[in-house]
């Protein structure tokens, strides 16, 4: 009995390794903007609780930073 149920163990085993040879990996279709963009929104509310968005891309300005040693 306990022959048969270790290889009906390793049969189910072997057969769920073999299902997905290739994992689902997910992927947002949308790619990230680049590090030097941003966006400006502008959000107006509508009637029964909508609102109406509308964004633009605008290039970001360099930071400046400022190191001393002492």
């Amino acid at each position: 009995m306990r022959g048969l149920s270790l290889t009906v163990a390793l049969l189910l085993a072997g057969s769920a390794g073999a299902c997905a040879p290739n994992p689902i990996v997910a992927r947002d279709p949308v790619p990230a903007p680049e590090p030097g963009l941003s966006y400006v929104c502008d959000s107006q509310p509508l009637v029964l609780n909508a609102v109406r968005t509308s964004c633009e891309p605008v290039h970001r300005e360099p930071r400046a930073i400022l190191r001393a040693k002492g």
